[in-house]
């Protein structure tokens, strides 16, 4: 019986909030699970099925990143077997990657197919000196394949790879395969993902183990396909996919995977809340404020673990947005619930009224409707909204008339100051309370 660890999407280098602790947890992350589930309890060897980095092109310190974690490896005596995945592979026309650098450090065997088109076999046998192969045959009774990023042409690659796999010599037990795509009906919105049809002439052609990476949700299909997700979420949106690492033993057509997660990764927290139109901007942010401390004292955001906090604001505005210091109140939560990223999606939107004209009505019927409208949209002057629209339509005569510009301002000085008692109505008004999800 073999015992593997399967890695995919670990992303070192993610830079998406320009932070450098973020950056950070990626390596992290990654070093934790090869301590505590290749390490600890040592494996026979360790896949990365591709994005090990998270760009083509890295920085140094990044690279040390990788190196720290795939000597950890060395030094215990598990060998790394790698694919490269859309994030690290090298671009077109070129002969040399990062992974292939690491290759040829002996810090990992990078398997892929031969160059066909310069008299190579498409799958020839791991060369430890030449440090190059697309398959090989473990001492624990596994074979591993390698293969390469397809992208739109995967089908057409996946019936030539299954062909070379039936002509291969016979392997030592069970055969994996490592292969960076994702399978349809997984994550929504996701173009160019392959059918399980198209998967199929794999099975056939042998693969016990087809270990997948790219689409960062966790999931299994049928007896024989796995992915693992990401080692780290690499948005909010990602907070609520399972993802991890898993854990294989394999012995002939038996197959226990478990799926691990225990390990360093930063909490991400997603709230929302709900405001109305008879809130004011401070009432708005006072909602706010509230959400996260009530999350604080509910412990869904723990201020100690410097979390990735989103609120997104939803609802209705009684107020034009300007009047609204988003980045203040962004600043004021994140300060409050000590998050490293905190990310303010404020989707509140201010209700467009239509205006109830009769067909025929006259000029002065229809600006004082466009006056109502307008007003009524704004929280602050709502309830006076019958005065207002007069007094506008009393300031424009003025206006007609020529009267003196100090006439005008003490007229409209005196409109937006006086007082009016509200109707029974308006009185009886509540604001609805906050809504709010963790």
């Amino acid at each position: 019986m073999a015992r593997f660890l399967h890695v995919a999407d670990v992303h070192l280098g993610f830079d998406r909030y320009d932070n450098k602790h973020r950056t950070a947890d990626f390596f992290y992350a990654f070093q934790d699970a090869l301590e505590r589930y290749a390490i600890s309890d040592p494996v026979d060897f360790v896949l990365i099925v591709g994005d090990l980095f998270e760009h083509r092109n890295i920085q140094p310190n990044i690279l040390n990143q990788a190196q720290i974690c795939l000597q950890l490896l060395k030094d215990a005596g598990i060998p790394v077997l790698a694919i490269e995945g859309n994030h690290d592979n090298r671009p077109y026309g070129t002969k040399t990657s990062w992974l292939r650098y690491l290759a040829d450090w002996r810090l990992l065997k990078l398997l892929e197919p031969g160059d066909v088109g310069a008299g190579e076999p498409y799958y020839f046998p791991w060369d430890d000196e030449e440090k190059r192969g697309g398959y090989i045959d473990l001492d624990c009774g596994v074979r591993v394949l390698g293969s390469a990023w397809y992208g739109a042409m995967a089908p057409q690659a996946i019936a030539q790879t299954a062909e070379a796999i039936r002509a291969l010599p016979p392997g030592p037990g069970s055969t994996v395969m490592m292969f960076h795509h994702g399978l349809e009906g997984q994550i929504a919105r996701y173009q160019g993902a392959l059918r399980y049809k198209d998967l199929e002439p794999l099975k056939e052609a042998g693969v016990d183990y087809l270990a997948l990476g790219h689409i960062h949700k966790n999931y299994t299909y049928g007896d024989w396909i796995f992915n693992p997700g990401s080692i780290e979420a690499n948005s909010v949106e990602e907070v609520d996919f399972d993802r991890g690492v898993y854990v294989v033993e394999i012995d002939g057509s038996t197959i226990h995977a478990e799926l691990k997660s225990d390990y360093t990764q930063r909490p991400v927290v997603r709230l929302r809340c709900k405001v109305t139109e008879s809130d004011e901007a401070e009432q708005v942010m006072e909602t706010a404020r509230s959400v996260i401390q009530s999350a604080i004292e509910r412990k869904v955001v723990r201020p100690e673990e410097e979390p990735i906090v989103e609120l997104r604001i939803g609802g209705y505005l009684g107020f034009n947005r300007l009047d609204l210091d988003v980045r203040q109140l962004q600043a004021e939560l994140q300060e409050l619930s000590h998050a490293l990223i905190f990310l303010l999606k404020f989707e509140a939107e201010q209700r467009e009224y239509g205006s109830q004209v009769v067909e025929g009505s006259d000029r002065q019927t229809i600006e004082r409707e466009v006056f109502l409208d307008l007003i009524a949209a704004n929280a602050t002057y709502r309830r006076r909204s019958d005065d207002i629209a007069q007094g506008l339509m009393d300031l424009k005569d003025m206006q007609l008339s020529d009267r003196p510009e100090t006439e005008l301002y003490t007229f409209v000085e005196t409109l937006l100051t006086s007082e009016t008692t509200a109707t029974d109505e308006d009185e009886a008004e509540e604001p609805e309370d906050a809504e709010v999800e963790a």
